[in-house]
């Protein structure tokens, strides 16, 4: 007698950028559909990948979330310091400031989206909390490079205001009256 054929193996695909591109995909789906569209199964299918592989990589969905919207927090608060770092002085840096809010933040719709998702599902998820918080202390070391710590808290409220207000209105402020209101607060 004869055993019976052995079922071949499938071969593993290599593919040591998966968790990379899980993560930049996941931003990719929340930017286009929101986070409550940002299911295990969509970001699967829009990263072309296997539905354990989420779960290989991410312990659950919030792991997921956190680690795209840390991505997104890095991008953005390193093109900030370095603004802030080549600001020589205070009036530079408020301009600074204002090209990083009206170019970096309000220029981009992606980065908008990105923004003000994150902020939702923060108010909502205590864990996604935790990344707001790192953002928000970020951006005020940012800007202590040129103001007084009270100052620059103040001014990370009004730029995190000036984003949802010019996400939500359909009468948002222009670059000249967002500078205005930078150098009125702490110029």
């Amino acid at each position: 007698m004869s055993a019976a054929p052995v079922p071949a193996r499938r071969a593993r695909r290599h593919d040591p950028g998966r968790r990379d591109r899980l993560v930049d995909t996941t931003l990719d789906v929340i930017a286009a559909q929101g986070v409550a569209a940002a299911t295990h199964r969509a970001i699967a299918r829009a990263a072309d990948v296997p539905l354990g592989s989420l779960t290989y990589h991410f312990g659950s969905l919030t792991e997921l979330l956190a680690a795209a919207f840390t991505r997104h927090v890095e991008t953005v608060a390193e093109r900030f310091d370095e603004r802030m770092r080549a600001a020589p002085d205070r009036a530079a840096a408020l301009d600074a400031l204002a090209g990083h809010l009206t170019g970096d933040l309000l220029g981009s719709s992606r980065d908008l989206v990105l923004a003000v998702e994150l902020y939702v599902a923060a108010a909502r998820n205590p864990a996604l909390r935790a990344v707001t918080q790192d953002w928000m202390s970020r951006s005020r070391r940012s800007l202590e490079r040129h103001l007084d710590p009270v100052t620059a808290r103040e001014v990370d409220a009004l730029v995190e205001g000036l984003v949802l207000h010019s996400a939500l209105s359909t009468d948002p402020m222009d670059a000249a009256q967002i500078r205005s209101a930078l150098h009125r607060l702490a110029g």
